[in-house]
């Protein structure tokens, strides 16, 4: 992944939280589907992961499982969520 693909990742993280309500959680394969619409996506599911924990460790977003909120720092498993976090900016 580039830079560019890194940036585009969060940009549409951040678009999908934007078009939800303020307590709305996305799927981060949503993101993947979007940018990636072929069967490609799910090849980019490690890094929107990656994308998305950079994001949750800055508290842009966080991450959560069930009702869970994820530490960004470690090891996570299954299926996860994103939602707006602390320093959410509209």
């Amino acid at each position: 992944m580039s830079m560019t693909d890194d940036a585009a990742i969060a940009a549409d993280i951040r678009l999908l939280l934007s078009d939800r309500a303020p307590d709305a959680s996305i799927c981060p394969s949503e993101v993947a589907r979007r940018l990636w619409p072929d069967d490609a996506w799910r090849d980019v599911m490690p890094d929107v992961r990656r994308v998305a924990v950079r994001l949750a460790e800055i508290g842009v977003i966080r991450i959560t499982q069930s009702d869970a909120e994820l530490d960004p720092g470690a090891p996570m498993t299954g299926p996860i969520r994103l939602r707006r976090g602390p320093r959410w900016l509209d």
